[in-house]
């Protein structure tokens, strides 16, 4: 396969690292990331200074690039500049940290994963909880594997995947759970500090542990399986659109 590799951590992180070299196995690979970290930027887009691309050294056989942009920015440059014909799959990750619930919607790992669906490749975001144990290495075997898979299943045009697994050595996931995105895991905690000056400054707190409901992609890692939650990116609730009132003009 042909496969686009980015992600919201920069190209030189260890997740993406640990998948450029497990694909490069048995795959055309090309890495387009932002050339330093840009998490929690969600689908935002440069528009007020000029983007560069830099191709970086690559082992493997792959081609690396690094751009001043966003995630967003990655694949919608990537994707005109750095590949000669529309990738087979794109892949965002792996990230350090989950992306599940609520956080989905300020992920940039889960963005560049949607804009690859919204440009009609077949794609997938994957993290991984933050723990003691970082098994990136395996999971990228796993990716790898279940990347054929899904590509012979095949996904609904705008549908992507977002995957999570737990912060357990890879032996020690209890299972993959086909999951929904919880609803449950808003944060609202703030630290406030001051600075020198007694002037108040915050910082976010971090999250308190929710188990969330049963089948959501939350409750799945607290139980430590591996979540995959089908995302589409039409955003439209067609219930709530078929029960709307009549609004006249006059």
């Amino acid at each position: 396969m042909h496969i686009f590799l980015t992600n919201d951590d920069g190209f030189q992180a260890p997740g993406i690292q640990a998948l450029y070299k497990v694909l490069c196995r048995d795959h055309h690979v090309v890495m387009v990331a932002p050339d330093r970290e840009k998490s929690a930027v969600s689908h935002g887009i440069t528009l007020h200074h000029p983007m560069r691309i830099q191709q970086m050294p690559a082992e493997g056989g792959g081609r690396i690039y690094a751009v001043d942009g966003t995630p967003a920015d990655c694949v919608k440059l990537g994707l005109s500049e750095c590949v000669d014909a529309p990738p087979d799959m794109l892949i965002s990750g792996i990230n350090p940290g989950t992306n599940i619930g609520i956080d989905i919607n300020y992920s940039g790992t889960v963005a560049a994963a949607r804009e690859g669906a919204l440009n009609g490749i077949m794609s997938m975001a994957v993290s991984m909880k933050i723990s003691r144990v970082m098994d990136y290495e395996n999971l990228a075997r796993w990716i790898a594997n279940m990347a054929e898979t899904i590509r012979k299943h095949n996904l609904p045009v705008g549908t992507f995947l977002n995957i999570n697994a737990p912060g357990v050595a890879f032996s020690k996931i209890a299972g993959v759970k086909i999951t929904c995105q919880a609803f449950d895991n808003l944060s609202r905690f703030f630290e406030k500090r001051k600075d020198p000056k007694q002037r108040c400054y915050f910082w976010y707190g971090n999250q308190e542990p929710i188990s969330g409901a049963k089948d959501t992609d939350v409750h799945a890692i607290a139980q430590n399986y591996l979540s995959i939650t089908p995302v589409r990116c039409d955003l439209t609730d067609y219930r709530a659109m078929a029960e709307m009132p009549v609004f006249p003009i006059d």
